[in-house]
């Protein structure tokens, strides 16, 4: 387990002195991302093999929004390596230790260069600390969207800050740029988000909705390509 303290500074709040679902995600992608360097063997197969973990799709419960000022912890730890796959849980908790944000998710294993799956062998798996799995409802991998007409928003380019060290827009900017596209009034209660194809710098994309009673579905596409897929639910 690895476990981040945070706090909720100004820069991380809406209109409203509350924490910003996106702060919440980056906040996730910190932690996991440290993470890395407390495991010696997986952090050593990665930078010897030129690979990188990149998400493949992740859920996140919102179990109550933070305000400014409040201290956070931030948890995460793996459950289990299949394959070329890992499975994790991440958790927000206040500072009574009760979670404000629940997550799991799936990391996939990509040999940078080719962009191919790459396996972790299993001497390297064994020296790797594991956590059980955290109970928390987990929904399908897979988003199924209504068979309803999408609404095609005006497109976005990809810039500058929107782009991490592996070279392609970081996985909590696809959020940002979906949360635009929410009705104003709309406060999701969780979401889940595919993660198809890496999108880089001067890529334009080119954005869809959905929108039922239930939840709000966004397609972030390029080149008429799907590359996000991220549902909002109510």
């Amino acid at each position: 387990m690895y476990s981040l303290t945070q706090i909720v500074t100004p820069s991380r709040t809406d209109v409203q002195g509350r924490l910003k679902l996106f702060s919440a995600l980056q906040m996730m992608q910190d932690c996991s991302e440290m993470w890395k360097g407390s495991e010696m063997a997986y952090d050593a197969f990665l930078r010897e093999n030129g690979a990188a973990q990149l998400l493949s799709f992740r859920q996140v419960d919102v179990v109550r929004v933070p305000r400014l000022g409040e201290e956070l912890s931030c948890r995460t730890w793996v459950y289990g390596v299949q394959g070329a796959f890992g499975y994790r849980n991440t958790v927000i908790y206040d500072a009574a230790g009760k979670a404000c944000y629940m997550c799991w998710c799936i990391g996939a294993f990509v040999c940078k260069e080719s962009g191919r799956l790459l396996r972790i062998p299993q001497t390297v798996v064994e020296q790797m600390h594991f956590e059980p799995q955290m109970e928390m409802e987990y929904r399908p991998r897979k988003i199924t969207l209504p068979d309803l007409s999408s609404e095609h928003r005006p497109p976005i380019a990809v810039q500058r800050n929107d782009i991490d060290y592996n070279q392609h827009v970081n996985n909590a900017h696809y959020i940002r740029m979906a949360l635009e596209l929410l009705p104003a009034d709309f406060e999701p209660t969780g979401l889940r988000v595919e993660y198809k194809r890496p999108v880089t710098l001067g890529a334009v994309i080119e954005p869809a909705v959905i929108e039922t009673d239930a939840a709000v579905y966004v397609q972030l596409c390029v080149a008429g390509q799907l590359c996000c897929l991220v549902e909002f639910t109510r």
